[in-house]
């Protein structure tokens, strides 16, 4: 029990390393586009939740989060204030909730994808389509509650931000959602099932051993 323990605490520490490597080589973890920025940092925490189950994959969502915080305060877009209490532009401004869309979709990316996993499987057991269905959702899960919530939390100022009107706003979500989110979560499907099947695969084998 205690060999097991330490082995995921390795594997943790590990996936951690990848997340900060990702989230501080330029062009890579954040890639910015202009009015936003894509990533592919939340790809590591879905297959941490797949592999470790979701406290360590929840662990993984906060490490997410905190390389989105200090990303978005130190090297910050003009809608940085919806991650980042510690910063403004113009008369828009961080506070409690930019906490929240900050971290909290980002820990559920961790949680989601192991209970997608699990439920797939009990309902078909096909590791690729259960693997496919996790790294979609999970990546979804990340882009749906963060644009999400700017327009609950942020509405006005994201609009303002955007140079566009509050009335059209969902509508400019929603593009953010097709463009961003939909190939973010396609890669994630496709890297998720790649990748967790020759993890899984050596998991078993040292399990088995």
């Amino acid at each position: 029990m205690k060999n097991v323990k330490t082995n995921d605490l390795v594997k943790v520490s590990f996936f951690v390393a990848i997340i900060v490597l990702l989230a501080a080589t330029p062009f890579l973890g954040y890639i910015p586009l202009g009015f936003t920025r894509a990533t592919i940092i939340h790809i590591p925490v879905i297959i941490g939740s797949i592999l470790l189950g979701p406290f360590y994959g929840a662990f993984l969502g906060f490490v997410f989060g905190l390389t989105s915080l200090i990303n978005n305060t130190f090297n910050p877009t003009v809608t940085s204030f919806v991650f980042t209490p510690f910063y403004s532009i113009g008369t828009s401004s961080g506070n409690f909730w930019s906490l929240v869309i900050c971290f909290v979709p980002r820990i559920l990316v961790g949680v989601v994808p192991y209970y997608l996993y699990k439920g797939m499987k009990k309902i078909k057991n096909n590791d690729v389509l259960a693997l496919s269905v996790a790294g979609v959702g999970g990546s979804l899960t990340n882009t749906l509650l963060v644009m999400n919530g700017i327009y609950l939390f942020f509405g006005q100022s994201y609009a303002q931000a955007k140079n566009v009107g509050f009335s059209t706003l969902y509508g400019v979500i929603l593009t953010v959602i097709g463009i961003n989110g939909v190939p973010e979560a396609i890669v994630a499907g496709i890297l998720t099932t790649a990748i967790c099947k020759v993890l899984l695969k050596y998991t078993n084998r040292a399990l088995l051993s």
